[in-house]
């Protein structure tokens, strides 16, 4: 076998996608696509929509399409699934596919909550011969990847601080309207961390560790018809000590994109996720308070002395529409079929996950939480907002 055979399970606008990346079949006539992964083709679709069959069966004659997930999961005519399906879903069919040996792709989020998502890891281990991944495509960015090597390596020190602002994803009422299970407790789990943030989420912990405490204030339906949060923001604490803040809503028009890292020997700034900028102090900034002299202050402090400090450097983030999302699907491939090392193994999934719920947990009880999240307790708090949606609804 030279090439995996992918089935993909809900085909939505992500799970299009990568029907077209696999196939190189645009729906548009002319629409150019990204050469897509060489180790992977597209094996079987399935969705539950029967409009979605007649149009798909249509572009992809050859392609068997399934209307039960189960029966594309145990047809032989996949090697290996991913989960394009509403999120709630992810934790069931991967379980699935990990106990019937087929190897699975979970989109992201892992899962809705921390509790199914550990089964779904515990699973796993138990099924250590079946291949499991999950679609942190964020993580082939190549300003995230020499960041974060950058920061392991010890060359700039301790983090002391990070600050994310991602606000880059305005959705209008509109777009709330598109589906009924969209930005709601029982057909999404959630607003934006779980739609639109968790690639940034899971980088801030890929990058920065993960947190050990977490206070958030979150405003749910700010300006927009849902029940859901749509304003979010965390202060976080690290094991060193360090502290962080990260910021997203998603109705600023005018959005904006900028991750900051202050660390003992600099500070590292990325903008839209598409620009680096590393600040190298000459020495240490400690070593450098220790060793300042008086006649140095006036300098300093009127704002003439900080350019002889530092060193910067610069780089740019280039890849194009679908690059990553192709390079994460190769690499599963090849995990398969040469045991070459994933770059996002689907166990990395829970610390997303539990930091969503400690977030969410911690602006419902207006307190700070422990993170990893106590997973009953968040449970117990979502079902008493999926009650609460289900009679607003009622009433309205």
């Amino acid at each position: 076998m030279d090439k995996i055979r992918y089935g993909i399970i809900g085909i939505g606008a992500q799970g299009s996608s990568y029907a077209r990346f696999l196939t190189g079949k645009p729906e548009i006539p002319g629409f150019e696509l990204p050469k897509g992964p060489e180790h992977a083709t597209l094996g079987a679709i399935c969705d539950i929509d029967e409009d979605k069959k007649a149009k798909y069966t249509e572009i992809y004659k050859d392609i068997p399409f399934y209307t039960d997930w189960k029966e594309l999961v145990l047809s032989g005519n996949v090697d290996a699934v991913i989960t394009t399906v509403p999120h709630y879903l992810h934790t069931t069919i991967a379980i699935f596919c990990l106990e019937h040996g087929v190897p699975v792709l979970v989109e992201k989020p892992a899962g809705v909550y921390a509790k199914a998502v550990r089964e779904m890891n515990e699973c796993a281990l138990k099924h250590p011969d079946v291949a499991f991944g999950i679609m942190f495509n964020q993580r082939t960015n190549v300003l995230y990847k020499k960041i974060r090597e950058i920061i392991n390596s010890g060359e700039m020190g301790q983090i002391r601080r990070s600050n994310w602002i991602i606000n880059t994803w305005y959705r209008p009422d509109v777009y709330y309207r598109q589906s009924s299970w969209r930005a709601t407790w029982e057909g999404e789990g959630g607003g934006v961390l779980v739609n639109q943030a968790p690639h940034q989420l899971d980088l801030w912990q890929w990058i920065c560790g993960i947190p050990t405490k977490v206070f958030a204030k979150c405003r749910f339906g700010f300006g927009r018809n849902i029940d859901v949060e749509d304003d979010v923001t965390i202060m976080a604490e690290f094991e060193n000590g360090a502290v962080g803040t990260f910021i997203t809503c998603t109705h600023d028009a005018c959005g904006t994109d900028r991750l900051e890292i202050d660390l003992d020997g600099g500070k590292i700034v990325v903008e839209d996720s598409k620009k680096a900028t590393i600040y190298r102090l000459k020495e240490f900034e400690q070593d450098y308070n220790k060793n300042l002299k008086p006649e140095d202050l006036f300098k300093i402090m009127s704002g003439n002395g900080a350019g002889g400090m530092y060193e910067t450097e610069e780089f740019e983030n280039t890849d194009g529409w679908g690059k990553q999302h192709i390079t994460v699907l190769e690499n599963f491939a090849c995990h398969i079929l040469e045991g070459t090392p994933l770059l996002a193994p689907g166990t990395d999934g829970i610390n997303g996950v539990n930091l969503c719920n400690a977030t969410l947990l911690s602006a419902w009880l207006s307190k700070e939480v422990d993170n990893p999240v106590d997973e009953d307790l968040y449970y117990s708090e979502l079902q008493k907002r999926i009650e609460e949606e289900k009679n607003n609804k009622a009433g309205r």
